[in-house]
């Protein structure tokens, strides 16, 4: 008799639940532990979070950006729950205390080596499903910039030390030296 094990499905409940300091993203009720950022990763995060928060002050407009840790709940269940690096959301209605409820307007992942596999394959499947606009792939060891633009339906590349256009705005790039 051939016996099939159930795969074990989690909530948020149970990311919510884990030991302080030990972060975990959820897709598909899947746990994806997540390894500490180095020097690098924080470094990149924090020129996007100040590269776009001084456009998006300079607009004056409705768009807000939150970097990592913050709670993304891309799915009406509660088996997705994601920290994006970068989010940029829009609609003021999805922002409460605990996170985003839905999906952002634009996503930037800075890859790890411990992260490749999730943000250029899972998290691209995820984030295009759920509804995000435009979505970055920012790779410090290729120095490659790969930006998918869902609303279009493009994938571009593109070398750091060149402008890489943000496809939401019509007038905002940023380069990475």
């Amino acid at each position: 008799m051939n016996v099939i094990r159930k795969e074990e499905i989690y909530t948020i409940d149970d990311i919510y639940a884990l030991p302080d300091r030990e972060r975990a993203e959820l897709i598909d009720g899947q746990i994806y532990y997540m390894a500490p950022p180095n020097t690098n990763h924080q470094r990149l995060v924090h020129f996007f979070d100040r590269e776009i928060g001084n456009y998006l002050q300079s607009k004056r407009g409705d768009c807000e950006v939150f970097p990592s840790p913050f709670a993304v709940f891309l799915n009406k269940d509660d088996k997705n729950y994601v920290e994006p690096d970068i989010s940029v959301i829009c609609d003021k209605d999805k922002i409460t205390d605990r996170g985003c409820q839905g999906a952002p307007d634009w996503v930037i992942e800075v890859v790890s080596p411990s992260s490749r596999t999730m943000d250029y394959y899972k998290k691209l499947f995820k984030y295009r499903t759920a509804g995000v606009r435009e979505y970055w792939v920012v790779d410090s060891t290729r120095e490659i910039v790969t930006v998918y633009n869902f609303e279009r339906d493009t994938m571009d590349e593109y070398p750091f030390g060149k402008d890489v256009p943000a496809g939401i705005y019509e007038d905002f790039s940023i380069r990475i030296e």
